[in-house]
């Protein structure tokens, strides 16, 4: 039987080069996926045997479909693992002052760059229907089975004032995961989520780390904690995993505020899938 394979993108530093090295310790194959050659080609290079870097853009969707074909090949075609870990910071603020408010040509404001929700968001969604494309048809080498993983945040259960597009996209990476997880373990795959608290990476403006309390740090080995949880449990899904000092939490949804919510949200699933067996067609306005 085959070893089984894992991709993580984002992989050539902090989050992602840590759990890139704790599965490869555990006997992963292990796919590299950065943008940035240096990094990335450094990080397979010291894990050694068993390891491979490939670059990608996360925010192209042709970029990371080519990802997932090498890997799978790479791997023997198979492939068991995918953490979608790669993530930016907002690259316009919502907030700029009327000096940075442009219009084009025709007068039209200008749109915000949304390149945080791209990488964040889109692609972890892109990333999920890519790796289900994959797993099922792992089998023959010894998978079919699949363990998804989404980098959220803190702010996904929070919020951040200063990077709302940032909020936004993990909010919207803990709905994609509880809606998602249900359905996919049916087939052997599951769909988690985690959300690190303050963990120094590269994406920390340089300005913080020095003014940042320690005890308000979280540190890498918490994020291993929470990817063993995952690991361990072929059941586990759904799950929004907060990372927070030396702890892992489980995180459910808001309570339901009254008993027709609950009923919506939970009796009424046999009802919205009559309705979705496949996708309503709409009138087009």
């Amino acid at each position: 039987m085959s070893k089984p394979v894992a991709v993580v993108t984002g992989a050539g530093s902090g989050i992602g080069l840590t759990v890139a090295t704790h599965l490869h310790s555990k006997g992963f194959r292990v796919v590299i996926a950065e943008l940035n050659p240096t990094t990335g080609t450094e990080a397979a290079k010291k894990l050694g045997h068993d390891a491979t870097f490939i670059q990608v853009d996360v925010a192209s969707y042709p970029s990371q479909a080519r990802l997932f074909k090498q890997a799978y090949e790479w791997g023997g075609n198979r492939l068991d693992f995918f953490h979608a870990n790669a993530g930016i910071d907002d690259r316009q603020m919502l907030y700029d002052g009327m000096e940075k408010e442009e219009v084009d040509t025709e007068g039209l404001v200008k749109p915000l760059n949304t390149k945080s929700m791209q990488v964040n968001l889109e692609a972890v969604i892109q990333g999920l229907w890519l790796f289900k494309y994959y797993v099922r048809r792992s089998k023959e080498a010894g998978g079919g089975k699949g363990k998804f993983v989404a980098t959220s945040s803190a702010a996904g259960l929070y919020f951040m004032t200063q990077n709302p597009q940032y909020t936004a996209s993990k909010y919207g990476v803990i709905g994609f995961v509880r809606a998602a997880g249900p359905i996919l373990v049916k087939e052997g795959i599951t769909v988690n989520a985690i959300c690190p608290g303050f963990i120094p990476t590269g994406l920390c403006p340089p300005e913080i780390l020095p003014l940042w309390p320690k005890e308000h740090i979280t540190p890498l080995s918490t994020v291993i904690k929470a990817i063993e949880a995952i690991l361990a449990d072929d059941n586990l899904t759904a799950e929004t995993i907060e990372l927070s000092q030396e702890n892992i939490y489980f995180r459910k949804c808001v309570d339901w505020v009254n008993e027709s919510q609950r009923w919506i949200g939970e009796e009424s699933q046999s009802i919205w899938d009559l309705g979705y067996q496949k996708v309503p067609e709409r009138p087009t306005f």
